[in-house]
């Protein structure tokens, strides 16, 4: 049977409907938009996985090309590894809706969502959302749902519910809200400097409607006959959490009073081996759960300690920060960088600067396009004392580079005035929490170091929540452990005037706005005090770029004359290149880009290819190649496709009998551009240059 409701959201269509694409799914669900459209399918494993301690839930996000009516680039013709797009819309599903499956829960669960039809003005990942929370609804999954996500901006000072693209253009803040009907559950976006209360206004405007759209949902969901699957019972014994207590909580206790992480973890270790020992091999065939009543253990005493005493696993208060050391100008031969370290997170950010040919090409469902900013952030195994493998990027790797990268976008100086190419690299060398905000602060000393003239500095800060009834502790700058252990991670990266970037994901529900805006308050406190310690160490930009690095220079050529500068075949701009060892590329705007790492060489360049869109002056001095010679002159080009005129009578300052007696083809003299007639025509003159500048013979014309 075919379900399908529809109501009207910000001016725009809003249909979902099941029952009609892909019903062997255990929940299918489409989802339409004005003109976007995407199909949202959920299913389950039959039986859990019982060798793992996690829940295996799997999100793909893909976007069909033909849903902009669009055949993928590349020699293969179709879609491939999936976009950074792709992921991270998949990391946007993933995020809210993970913490709503049963804690016990161990069947495998695939979310997949297809976008099918993409109008250019719409975009696709908050409907993949709410596609996903109908279709785990009405599926037999269990699911503490339904949840909803939005998109908000402000243009002209007013909120905007699901901006479209060139809304989001013009808009201050670009912020993804999910929720569920009494909680927010994760925010992420970018914004101009906003202050911390315009931030709560936005998260507020935005869950005004994600409960209007989930109660749109329940009015699908209503009409589907749901029955739950049964969740398999523990096989566990029943004294066995009370005997893992007893052996265990003494060490626990003791243990997490170590300060520093690894000594932490190690004696942790040793206490689950002695259990393993105490417990005997009656216990074996429970291993995994003793293990998961180990970390509940843990949890609590960690929970407790920072409820009752107001202490933190290092040590720290509730409010500090760890201690941050700031160095820049690190890397020899890297055009920018820097090293910043708090506590036993560290994270070495690189800069390297290039040219428009080093932009990167990007492909999607909008269009093509070129990124001529990057961050990347790379996570190996030994920053957390692991050993794995190396592989490319992984889901995390990509996301936190997203987050930093936006966190840092508005304070860079706009391509007109900087024609440059930024690649940052954050290596994680150290990881204990909020290594992605480290990124931030590594990447805007290593953009200072490297003469970038960005707008300021910017920094981040993690914050961290235990809630446990109505006693509420709010925690600055995390540690892996607790965020690991805790009830919320979020991310503020900004400027002294605002921010400029956040992540928040939340693992419970009815989280009050008031804690959201405590919580904002002490993480604008703590970026200060980081600003204060990264302007110690560069206060603002270098005056210049490093010696490695290309100088870049640009010349703005008239549409008319593009044609000219790069000649038949390209062969003028080509010339111009193999003889000054330049780069230059010539945009569609008709900007030219010469790059070289010899600035000498790249001022001959420019000069050449101004030389080439010059416009003659009556009245200016020119060097002139004789072309031709005439009876009554000599033709000449004194600028490059310019010729004119040397009549006889303005060849020498004395009479001329023939012009031979002067000139000859393939000499060089200098001329001055006495006139040019209604025609177009140009009249030059040596006999004038020669009086102007008291020139007596030749050699001293030469000269």
């Amino acid at each position: 049977m075919i379900i399908k409701k529809e109501k009207e959201l910000a001016g725009r269509q809003l249909s979902i409907e099941t029952g009609r694409m892909a019903k062997q799914a255990n929940g299918a669900v489409l989802v339409q938009y004005a003109e976007t459209m995407v199909l949202a399918t959920v299913t389950c494993s039959k039986e859990p996985r019982e060798d793992i301690d996690f829940f295996p839930l799997f999100v793909e996000y893909q976007e069909r090309t033909y849903a902009a009516g669009r055949i993928p680039g590349g020699f293969f013709k179709r879609e491939g590894r999936p976009t950074e797009k792709e992921i991270l819309s998949g990391r946007l599903i993933d995020r809210p809706i993970r913490p709503l499956f049963p804690k016990n829960f161990k069947n495998e669960v695939q979310v997949a969502v297809f976008v099918l039809s993409h109008d250019q003005e719409n975009d696709a990942d908050v409907l993949g959302a709410i596609g996903t929370s109908v279709a785990l609804s009405i599926s037999d999954i269990p699911f503490d749902g339904p949840i909803a996500s939005v998109r908000v901006g402000k243009v002209n000072n007013e909120w905007i519910l699901n901006p479209t693209f060139k809304q989001v253009d013009e808009s201050s803040l670009e912020l993804v809200i999910s929720g569920s009907y009494d909680s927010i559950l994760m925010v992420e976006g970018e914004s101009h400097e906003i202050s911390e209360q315009e931030m709560l206004e936005a998260i507020k405007f935005g869950h005004q409607h994600i409960k209007e759209i989930i109660d749109f949902q329940r009015e699908l969901i209503g009409e589907c006959e749901v029955t739950k699957m049964e969740i398999k019972a523990s096989e566990m014994p029943e004294d066995l959490p009370k005997k893992v207590d007893d052996l265990i909580l003494p060490q626990i206790k003791k243990a997490i009073k170590i300060e520093e992480k690894k000594s932490r973890r190690d004696q942790l270790s040793a206490t689950k081996d002695q259990l393993v020992e105490q417990l005997g091999e009656e216990y074996e065939p429970y291993q995994r759960y003793i293990d998961e009543i180990f970390e509940e253990v843990e949890k609590r005493e960690v929970r407790s300690i920072i409820l009752k005493e107001k202490s933190r696993l290092d040590g720290r208060g509730l409010d500090d920060i760890r201690p941050i050391t700031c160095e820049v100008g690190v890397l020899p031969r890297a055009h920018g960088s820097a090293l910043f370290t708090r506590g036993q997170t560290q994270s070495l950010g690189a800069v390297t600067l290039g040219t428009k040919i080093d932009e990167q090409f990007v492909e999607t469902l909008e269009g093509e396009s070129s990124k001529s900013y990057m961050l990347h952030y790379n996570f190996p195994p030994f920053s957390v004392g692991e050993i794995k493998p190396y592989r490319g990027p992984g889901r995390r790797e990509i996301g936190h580079g997203n987050l930093a990268e936006r966190s840092l976008k508005n304070i860079l100086p706009a391509d007109e005035n900087f024609p440059y190419t930024i690649r940052i690299v954050s290596d994680i060398l150290e990881s204990n929490g909020s290594s992605s905000m480290a990124s931030v602060c590594s990447a805007s000393l290593s953009l200072m170091d490297a003469g970038v003239p960005t707008k300021c500095h910017v920094a981040g800060i993690a914050m961290g929540l235990i809630k446990e009834d109505e006693e509420v502790r709010i925690l600055t700058d995390i540690l892996g452990d607790e965020d690991h252990l805790g009830d919320m991670d979020f991310k503020v990266a900004g400027t002294r005037e605002g921010i400029t970037a956040f992540q928040m994901d939340i693992k419970i529900s009815g989280l009050a706005f008031e804690v959201m805006a405590e919580a904002l308050e002490k993480a604008k406190n703590a970026r200060l005090k980081i600003l204060d310690l990264m302007e110690q160490a560069i206060q603002r930009p270098r005056s210049d770029i490093s010696q490695y690095a290309p100088r870049i220079l640009t010349v703005a050529i008239p549409s008319d004359k593009v044609g000219m500068v790069i000649g038949p075949g390209g062969k003028t701009i080509r010339r111009i290149i193999e003889e000054t060892g330049v780069k230059i590329d010539i945009g569609d705007d008709g900007i030219a880009v010469i790059a070289s790492s010899d600035v000498e060489a790249a001022e001959k360049a420019k000069k050449r290819v101004e030389a080439l869109i010059e416009e003659p002056a009556v009245g200016k001095n020119y060097e002139a190649l004789i072309k031709k010679i005439t009876n009554y002159g000599a033709f000449a080009e004194f600028m490059p496709g310019k010729e004119g005129l040397i009549h006889i009578s303005e060849l020498d300052t004395s009479r001329v009998g023939q012009v031979t007696d002067i000139v000859k083809v393939g000499d060089k003299v200098m001329v001055i551009l006495k006139n040019i007639d209604r025609e177009g025509r140009y009249d030059l003159s040596r006999k004038e240059y020669l009086r102007r500048n008291n020139v007596k013979d030749k050699d001293q014309e030469q000269e």
